[in-house]
């Protein structure tokens, strides 16, 4: 099932209204540290290699700028640049070197709907510390992330064909799709809208997933839904609506999966009525799905 082209999801790229505060919340709170920083943007970074997981500009509301995707190869560029325009997609820059702080070579595409993809290949990692323990408590890396579609099917078109992801799972309101090993790295929510549902960072285990929501919750910042264990994906999570309204997950224990993996249908994830997930015990609060519609790609 994985992608002959995407290899994993590096960053997403916000746009903030108050970069101080932001940065205060995601390094204080999130526990995030700062990797770069220019005049008008802040890039941060977990335990992992990855050079930034989330970047953060200045900007007059808060709105996706993009995802990055992290190439295979210099080669699968070229391909995924081909492919998106073969499956109605925009090439938005040819590949040339990233303007970002991690470097690196960059493709920029958009998708028939607006949603703005950063491919990158080579770009910086941070060295790793052999034999230093993963710190607890602290993202290590982004999970996936979940974008909103009012044409599910032409989404989910679209990364197939232009990113070359396949569906690990439907249900009856989601989309997954896989391009490695992690059951899935991004997820269509089936709506009537195309905003961002939410970014999931991995936390190294389930006791970090929860220290983190007790930690948050002391921030002033409540757990909105959870503690639980997805179906699909089987990981566990607990739900956050951040300073501006941006909805965040910690999570662990993501699925792993390879080519013997089979879809799963909507009838094959069904839970009992008023139950979300496998326990059961952490209801979603009304919140989360207003903060799941309302933040946007800025327009390209």
């Amino acid at each position: 099932m994985a992608s002959p082209w995407i290899r994993a999801l590096r960053s997403v790229a916000l746009d903030v209204p108050d970069l101080a505060r932001a940065e205060a919340f995601y390094t204080e709170v999130w526990r995030l540290t700062v990797s770069a920083r220019t005049e008008d943007a802040l890039y941060l970074r977990g335990s992992g290699p990855d050079h930034h997981l989330l970047s953060l500009h200045a900007g007059p509301c808060l709105a996706v700028r993009h995802a990055s995707l992290r190439a295979r190869s210099v080669e699968a560029l070229e391909a995924v640049a081909a492919a998106t325009l073969a499956a109605g997609g925009r090439v938005l820059h040819a590949p040339r070197a990233s303007k970002d702080p991690a470097g690196g070579l960059a493709l920029r595409i958009a998708d028939p709907h607006g949603r703005v993809f950063h491919i990158v290949h080579g770009d910086r990692l941070h060295p790793s510390e052999a034999g230093q323990p993963v710190p607890a408590d602290q993202p290590v890396r982004l999970a996936h992330a979940v974008f909103n579609s009012h044409d599910v099917a032409a989404t989910q078109r679209f990364m197939e064909q232009a990113l070359g992801f396949g569906l690990s799972d439907r249900t009856r309101i989601m989309a997954f799709m896989n391009c490695d090993r992690d059951h899935h790295t991004l997820a269509i929510g089936d709506t009537d809208n195309d905003a961002l549902n939410h970014i999931a960072f991995l936390m190294p285990a389930l006791d970090d997933v929860m220290r983190g929501g007790g930690r948050m919750s002391d921030a002033g910042f409540p757990i909105v839904w959870g503690p639980g264990r997805h179906g699909p994906g089987d990981n566990v999570f607990n739900y956050f609506v951040g300073p501006f309204g941006e909805v965040i997950e910690y999570t662990a224990e993501v699925e792993q999966i390879d080519e013997t993996y089979r879809a799963g249908a909507p009838a094959d994830w069904t839970w009992p009525p008023g139950r979300t997930d496998q326990w059961g015990i952490g209801p979603a609060r009304p919140e989360l799905k207003v903060a799941q519609r309302n933040v946007l790609f800025v327009p390209v």
